[in-house]
């Protein structure tokens, strides 16, 4: 079981890293093909199907300077081929429209769905929604 939460983190872990380094082929390489993947922005409408995520992911990447994941309360909760991530995504970039040296941050309650495949765990889906402040 140790093994499984290692390769289902590790691929958890790369996608906020692809993010983080605007690596469009890293984030490519996370993703199951095929038309019944799911991704979720936050504040946004699901987007199905690998290419139109990655088309997604591509105009998120060119649009935000500066980005950092601090991920918190991370869970892994796996059966059989199946693995769910949720995790508190802790986010600190560039504030828009302020200099390059001000920053915003916020935070996002984030599930992905993984599969297990021959290659190792795939994305399946992620939702990501904002996390109101009280």
């Amino acid at each position: 079981m140790a093994d499984v939460t290692k390769g289902v983190l590790r691929t958890h872990e790369a996608f906020y890293d692809a993010i983080e380094r605007g690596d469009l082929d890293l984030m490519t390489s996370l993703w199951l093909p095929g038309d019944d993947t799911v991704c979720v922005h936050p504040g946004s409408a699901p987007i199905t199907g690998t290419s139109a995520i990655m088309r997604s992911f591509a105009m998120l990447m060119a649009s935000v300077g500066y980005i950092q994941f601090i991920l918190t309360d991370v869970t892994v909760q796996h059966r059989g081929g199946i693995a769910i991530v949720s995790c508190t995504e802790n986010v600190l970039s560039e504030a828009e429209g302020e200099e390059p040296t001000v920053f915003a941050g916020g935070r996002g309650a984030a599930t992905d769905v993984l599969v297990e495949t021959a290659t190792g765990w795939k994305l399946w889906s992620h939702h990501s929604g904002p996390v109101m402040e009280g």
